[in-house]
């Protein structure tokens, strides 16, 4: 991994193009990382990869400009996966949306269920967080985080021709606990194996899980598989993470990587 620092810009990227730093971009380059004019930034902005940037100006401590030089690495195809999932509480929510990130997901969703106890989520801060990550993990995008909607809404919102996961914990037995082994959900990496090309969401609920009134809606819709992450009752963001490593292994990005054949072949 290189040592120069990497940043995430808005603006076009060309050789001999200028890009404007902000104010915090600047205060890190400068006073954190002590950079000076001539040294070496990487830049990527999501539509035209990665590029070598230099230091052309320091403008005080809180602003300055960089010069792009030469294209590193072109811009992929990347994996089209959303992760939908009920806002949890601040350092929960913020975990997920790092982790997802990570992970390769495209759009993060927050959505409201019948059982979610947290609805406020500040999608500023979340982009934040998203760009922080994906700067340090050396994807050449960073996701969209949308505002949160109903659950309902953020299902109409999704491609019609794509699938969705979600993680249903419950059977349908209502004298068990968890609704006993009644209809429980097949294991996502055997769901996952059948129907698993394409675009895709993945689901996770709220700590208490969907209504019966949420998954009687969501068994009957086309597209829509319900899964199972094993024997335990995970928690929420645990069920994020697992839910979308069992997706990468098998169907996205690191599979396309064990197979030596790229996103964008």
């Amino acid at each position: 991994m290189s040592s120069r620092p990497r940043l995430f810009v808005p603006t076009d990227l060309a050789a001999g193009g200028p890009v404007a730093l902000d104010e915090g971009q600047s205060k890190y380059l400068f006073r954190v990382m002590r950079l000076q004019v001539g040294d070496e930034v990487r830049v990527f902005n999501g539509r035209h990869g990665e590029w070598l940037a230099r230091v052309s100006e320091i403008l005080g401590k809180s602003a300055g400009i960089l010069k792009v030089e030469e294209q590193l690495r072109q811009q992929k195809k990347l994996t089209d996966l959303n992760l939908l999932f009920a806002p949890l509480k601040k350092t929960r929510t913020d975990f997920v949306v790092e982790k997802a990130t990570e992970l390769g997901v495209e759009v993060i969703q927050p959505v409201i269920t019948e059982y979610t106890q947290s609805e406020r989520v500040r999608t500023d801060r979340l982009s934040n967080l998203a760009m922080e990550a994906a700067e340090q993990t050396e994807r050449l995008n960073m996701p969209r985080v949308r505002d949160s909607m109903h659950l309902i809404q953020a299902l109409q919102d999704l491609p019609r021709d794509g699938r969705l996961y979600y993680c249903d914990e419950r059977g349908d037995d209502e004298n068990e606990e968890w609704g006993g082994d009644e209809n429980r959900a097949r294991p996502m990496a055997e769901v996952l194996m059948e129907h698993g090309k394409g675009s895709a969401a993945i689901l996770i609920g709220p700590e208490g899980g969907f209504s019966p009134k949420e998954r009687k809606m969501l068994r009957s819709m086309e597209g829509v598989y319900p899964v199972s992450l094993g024997p335990r009752i995970l928690r929420a963001e645990t069920e994020a993470i697992a839910a979308l490593t069992l997706y990468q292994a098998i169907c996205g990005d690191w599979k396309a990587v064990a197979d030596g054949t790229g996103l964008d072949e």
